[in-house]
């Protein structure tokens, strides 16, 4: 299994890139960070992380599920972003798994994935207007889960939220 995990080239939330990742390798499930850019991308708290992928460069297909990662500099790199969008889309049509934490589900309501699924926020009031007006249904709650789209609330929910991901990633659907 391969995830692959989206995060702004700045100011992304240091914890929940590193628990997701943790997480990951300890399941023993690979994963590729993308970005809007190549490179070193900073977090908000100085952790440092390499993004191996531009979203151009991402061929989606291998992947069988997708984490996008908040922290104060997702609004300004990735709510507007012209690509992820349409990457969140085809791993929703796809079938497989997309997780979203902190202000990142913005992300997913603005791709027209949240009609009518039930979805975590972050307490930021722009945050929750896009929620709501990319019809989520709010749940205040650390994490959610709603068909195979995970998402939560912020950085203290960020261990709930990796472990909740792989829970879903590798559950059985019959």
């Amino acid at each position: 299994m391969k995830v692959l995990i989206a995060i702004s080239p700045e100011k992304f939330r240091d914890e929940e890139l590193a628990e997701p990742v943790a997480a990951l390798a300890k399941a023993g499930i690979a994963c590729d960070i993308a970005s809007t850019r190549r490179g070193t991308c900073t977090g908000m708290l100085g952790a440092k992380a390499t993004a191996t992928l531009s979203f151009e460069e991402v061929e989606p297909k291998p992947y069988d599920g997708l984490i996008i990662v908040g922290g104060n500099g997702t609004p300004a790199h990735l709510w507007d972003d012209e690509i992820l969008p349409v990457l969140v889309r085809y791993f929703r049509e796809s079938g497989k798994v997309v997780g979203a934490i902190c202000l990142a589900p913005v992300v997913f309501a603005r791709a027209g994935i949240l009609k009518e699924k039930k979805a975590t926020y972050n307490e930021n009031p722009q945050a929750f207007r896009e929620m709501k007006a990319g019809g989520a249904v709010l749940v205040s709650q650390p994490v959610v889960v709603d068909n195979r789209i995970v998402t939560a609330n912020g950085p203290s929910a960020s261990k709930a939220f990796a472990e909740t991901f792989i829970k879903t990633l590798t559950a059985v659907e019959w």
